[in-house]
């Protein structure tokens, strides 16, 4: 019961905190967007040239640092990796691809649900039909291997990455980009956007909160606990928008959003599975980043990766919708996660057996 209380906790403060983040600076509906705030990250450091989305997100940040000191207060900081970190990287560029269609990560579509947006309970079917298809690769025995432990140098390169990126975000070295306008420029003040970071990074550590976790669990195993964290993030959220004037309901001219109603639902499919293949949704990536796992490192600069691909090819979605390239991305993006997932089936101890039987 503690425990549940305790994802409820972490959720409302989520949902609130995305909510004050808007009110202070944030874009609409964009408090908190793991995908767009890594894709902002990516442009900053110019490996990108979309002027319009370029920013050293202080969210990522703090989310990275709040993990790792709450993982080495609590003893849970262990250096690990080595499992398949090609396909990893891979996994990472794909969520990427699929956030960018739909314009937002698993995070951002429920508080764009919260916030009104029609567009986004399109996507959330998907999302959903994304983890059920990852779930049936899990039931099949798919894996990318076993993590090894590492030397602890590993385990520090992404919160070290982290402080790297908070000192050239305080620097504003010349060869760092920040955009004159639009989402890229509109940011809460500093204070505040890494507080909130380093609070959810705390919370999220110690609570497992993973938007495709509560899907995923409830599938498997008729487990609600971590969607009791993803419901209270969409109902806090929708009570602060009320409240604040913030909710906006309809299809049409929704904040940084299209009306692509396909490649919203498809957009989302493809989140939705590479998230189950890589092991989790883009914010728990971050987390398990803070927490020591370079696999999960390597996913988020798959994420980094795929932004730069995505605008550099002009295959990101935007507010007039998503281009023919954009949507053959979709597809293929599709295929290619049938293929890793395919490819990564190993078979059960006691299939194994009956197959040597049959073949003697």
């Amino acid at each position: 019961m503690r425990d549940r209380l305790f994802i409820i906790i972490a959720g409302s403060v989520v949902g609130l905190l995305a909510v004050i983040l808007v009110l202070q600076g944030n874009p609409a509906n964009m408090g908190f967007c793991i995908a767009c705030f890594i894709r902002d990250i990516a442009g900053g450091l110019g490996l990108h040239r979309a002027g319009v989305v370029q920013y050293l997100r202080p969210e990522i940040i703090g989310l990275v640092l709040g993990a790792f000191v709450t993982a080495l207060y609590v003893r849970e900081f262990k250096a690990t990796g080595g499992s398949s970190p090609v396909l990893r990287f891979a996994l990472g560029m794909l969520m990427m691809a699929g956030a960018l269609i739909f314009l937002g990560c698993p995070l951002r579509m429920v508080l764009r649900m919260a916030g009104g947006d029609w567009n986004a309970f399109v996507a959330l079917p998907g999302y959903v039909l994304g983890v059920w298809l990852g779930t049936l690769f899990l039931r099949r025995g798919f894996t990318l291997g076993r993590s090894q432990e590492q030397a602890p140098v590993n385990g520090y390169a992404g919160p070290s990455i982290a402080v790297v990126l908070l000192i050239l975000l305080l620097a504003a070295p010349a060869f760092i980009f920040f955009s004159e306008e639009g989402p890229g420029s509109m940011f809460a003040p500093l204070t505040l956007t890494l507080g909130a970071g380093l609070i959810v990074g705390i919370l999220a550590q110690r609570t497992r909160l993973c938007t495709m976790g509560a899907i995923r669990d409830l599938i498997l195993f008729k487990d609600y606990h971590l969607f009791l964290g993803f419901a209270a993030i969409f109902v806090v959220a929708l009570i602060g928008n009320l409240f604040t004037g913030q909710f906006i309901p309809g299809f049409a001219e929704q904040p940084v959003a299209h009306l692509d109603g396909v490649w919203n639902f498809s957009g989302m499919t493809v989140v939705g599975l590479a998230a189950v293949l890589a092991g989790g949704c883009p914010m728990r990536q971050l987390i398990l980043t803070g927490e020591g796992q370079s696999d999960a490192l390597i996913t988020v600069l798959g994420m980094g990766g795929g932004a730069a691909f995505m605008h550099n090819f002009g295959l990101a979605g935007s507010p007039a919708g998503v281009a023919p390239a954009g949507q053959w991305i979709v597809i293929i993006s599709l295929v290619i996660l049938f293929i890793i997932g395919a490819a990564n089936i190993k078979m059960p101890a006691k299939n194994k057996s009956k197959e040597r039987a049959k073949a003697s």
